[in-house]
């Protein structure tokens, strides 16, 4: 039987590489969907064995590469952001739609697509990376903001809703800047990503925030 499958979605050099990284440590076959503009050739090397893809998450998920190479998830980690910079007085409804459309709507179309193969099986983990601005605000950064509050919404739903079938649901709530060598360094919250997936049943966190 292969190894379970572990994809992440808005992969980049930081958080979603160093999770690609964990999960492939702890056994996990994994894909990873990067920004076309990104490294990723680079991001192969580091990978070795595993899918990358660039893809725009705002036109949609590629869903049937992914299924084409490793079959379904029995992890989804959603870690893409958009959001125009300036106040809300001056966001248009357009751009809120359009940044909403990678903050939001991409993470529910990578759900529904992992989803009804968790719940056959009973069991699986839908992982988000939120944002301090989700829980505050922050000057200069509405769109953003309103995009990880959002985010925050619908993986807390998904944890009340999945937890009886067997699905984990949980999010990450990084409050400040991710750097190497700090609490906040890319690997310490893909630490914390694994340790969600790896939590017993019954004992299940549906947010983390750190630090």
């Amino acid at each position: 039987m292969a190894n379970p499958l572990a994809v992440i979605l808005g992969a980049g050099p930081g958080i979603g590489l160093a999770a690609a990284l964990r999960f492939r440590r702890e056994g996990f076959r994994v894909a990873m969907v990067a920004r076309p503009g990104d490294d990723l050739e680079g991001f192969g090397k580091a990978l070795d064995g595993g899918l990358v893809l660039g893809a725009d998450l705002a036109g949609g998920v590629p869903t049937a590469a992914i299924e084409a190479w490793g079959g379904f998830p029995r992890v989804l980690l959603y870690n893409a952001s958009a959001g125009a910079a300036g106040p809300a007085a001056e966001l248009t409804p357009e751009q809120a739609l359009a940044d909403l459309r990678v903050n939001v709507a991409a993470a529910l179309a990578g759900a529904r697509w992992a989803l009804p193969s968790m719940r056959a099986e009973g069991k699986g983990t839908l992982l988000f990376t939120g944002g301090g601005i989700g829980l505050k605000p922050q000057r200069g950064l509405a769109s953003g903001s309103l995009g990880k509050a959002a985010l925050r919404s619908l993986a807390l739903s998904f944890a009340e809703e999945l937890e009886p079938e067997g699905v984990h649901a949980a999010i990450v709530t990084v409050r400040g800047f991710v750097r190497a060598g700090t609490e906040l360094s890319p690997e310490a919250v893909a630490a914390c990503f694994w340790e969600l997936h790896a939590q017993p049943r019954g004992s299940w966190d549906s947010e983390r925030v750190m630090p």
